[in-house]
């Protein structure tokens, strides 16, 4: 149940290999004066990567991959939102595109951060919401982390195939992110 700010396993291209690293949801892009920007910065949309400063130069040489075992969004019922969770019906994990960047703290230390790119909803997600992450299959995954050709790179930002992947309702106890359990993605009922 990891929410933005927390810290997440990613797998970016480090040091001359793809290393997998913990960076913080939220990016801080390197040119930021403080740190506050990384809240508002959680997702990036594929359409506009190419043109938004925030995003264009991490294109070329700061994607990575989000690692997780599903996502959650809120489907509206009546006045309220009921939290779903979506995931691969095979069980494995999914992958996300993502952007990083390193902020320099004032201390000097380096805080590193990304984004989860965002693209038009598949068949399942369309009737809960307007976007979704742009899921990787592991070859589009290793050509997204790897790969120098930008054009190749955002051609990979579709919808995953709504046939692979399996929605239902959890509990609200998933609106805390200090409920880190099983329990946040345990369907239930009615």
């Amino acid at each position: 149940n990891i929410a933005p700010t927390q810290p997440a396993p990613v797998i970016a291209y480090l040091e001359g290999e793809n290393r997998l690293e913990i960076f913080q949801w939220g990016l801080v892009p390197s040119w930021a004066k403080d740190v506050s920007i990384g809240n508002r910065m959680i997702n990036a949309r594929a359409e506009t990567l190419a043109e938004k400063p925030s995003f264009k130069r991490l294109l070329k040489n700061r994607r990575c991959l989000v690692l997780a075992s599903g996502f959650f969004e809120w489907r509206k019922d009546g006045k309220g939102k009921v939290p779903m969770w979506f995931k691969l019906k095979n069980g494995q994990p999914v992958v996300f595109a993502g952007l990083w960047d390193a902020w320099k703290k004032p201390d000097g230390a380096m805080l590193r951060t990304y984004t989860i790119v965002t693209t038009e909803p598949n068949e399942l997600l369309a009737p809960v919401h307007d976007r979704m992450p742009a899921m990787l299959s592991d070859r589009d995954a290793l050509d997204w982390v790897s790969g120098d050709e930008i054009g190749h790179a955002l051609s990979l930002l579709k919808p995953f195939p709504a046939e692979s992947m399996d929605g239902y309702d959890v509990s609200k106890i998933v609106n805390n992110p200090q409920n880190d359990t099983p329990d946040c993605i345990a369907p239930i009922e009615g």
